[in-house]
């Protein structure tokens, strides 16, 4: 068996604690070995599930540590792409909260400097590696809702009682489309394989951010709505409607955390099946899925340049609203 590859995280972030240590330290093939805080009280959630975890004093301290193999950026957005870079001139492979980038041209610079060392970069866009998105790619490619007529979406939580919370601050990358936008937008990419023709957006700001988002786009095909809020009560899902079928997910975005992950399938004469995934983490999925394609060139299944396409899709429905 190949030796595991080592992961360090650059920064203490509660989603880091909660989802993706220990998801790393779960994977097979991976082994959580280094933790970068300045804050020693912060390591301990880490420690408790990896009490022989190094923890380094800076960033760069965790990146100089030639028993690195891979870091996870859960940094806040605006520090992606620079962080990203540097793990990168350090020799590290990289997996990058989303977004990792704030506009889409800034993703060229991670790209080239991706081909340039040839380590993998990515952004966890954890959802692709979910068997019910698998699923629904290959329901949708197999015709089983018929032509696709529309693709709808929601995904809303409710943060408004935390005013410095880095998601409702400009100068960290706030609003609903640059943290939740990348799913409802993303995931209609994923499963069609089709991009916006012309996008329109409905924005409502508070302190520069947008709060609530609906966005509704012409693809080649199919008609898209989409709405992402900061200030509505939680609620996920996402439909594609065809001529023959609707297919829709019930929690498709945070699995087996805020409901079972399940796909269902309405037909003709009220036929209707549904598929359930219980236990599934899709962030262990992750780690598993980017340490093959570390290992053997597997291709990974969201590279840079799908990434990327996503944040042009975002950046014009900011511009827009």
């Amino acid at each position: 068996m190949a030796d595991p590859i080592n992961w360090g995280i650059l920064g203490a972030a509660r989603f880091a604690r909660e989802q993706m240590a220990p998801a790393i330290h779960m994977a097979n093939g991976a082994r959580l070995a280094a933790l970068a805080t300045s804050s020693p009280d912060k390591a301990t959630g880490f420690q408790a599930f990896c009490p022989d975890l190094t923890v380094h004093d800076s960033y760069d301290a965790l990146l100089a540590d030639p028993g690195i193999d891979a870091v996870y950026v859960p940094l806040p957005n605006h520090l992606h792409v620079e962080w990203t870079l540097k793990a990168l001139d350090a020799g590290k492979h990289v997996l990058c909260e989303k977004p990792l980038a704030m506009r889409a041209a800034e993703f060229d610079a991670v790209i080239a400097k991706r081909d340039e060392t040839g380590l993998l970069a990515a952004e966890a866009f954890m959802i692709v590696h979910h068997p019910q998105w698998q699923r629904a790619k290959t329901l949708y490619e197999q015709g089983a809702i018929g032509k696709l007529v529309l693709v709808d979406g929601v995904f809303s939580y409710d943060n408004r009682s935390d005013p410095g919370n880095i998601r409702n601050r400009p100068e960290t990358g706030g609003g609903s489309l640059p943290d939740i936008g990348v799913y409802t937008l993303g995931s209609a990419r994923f499963v069609t394989g089709e991009e916006p023709q012309a996008v329109q957006a409905h924005l409502r700001r508070e302190n520069d951010v947008d709060v609530f988002a609906h966005v509704t786009a012409d693809f080649p095909s199919f008609r898209f709505s989409s709405v992402t809020s900061m200030r509505m009560f939680g609620r996920q899902y996402m439909a594609f409607h065809g001529e023959d079928g609707v297919m829709t997910l019930t929690c498709p975005f945070n699995a087996n955390v805020v409901g079972q992950a399940a796909l269902t399938l309405d037909g003709p004469g009220m036929s209707a099946t549904v598929e359930r995934w219980p236990g599934v983490n899709h962030y262990v999925l992750q780690v598993e899925n980017f340490g093959r394609s570390v290992r053997d060139g597997t291709p990974y299944p969201c590279p840079l340049e799908f990434s990327r396409g996503t944040q042009a899709m975002i950046d014009t429905a900011l511009a827009a609203g």
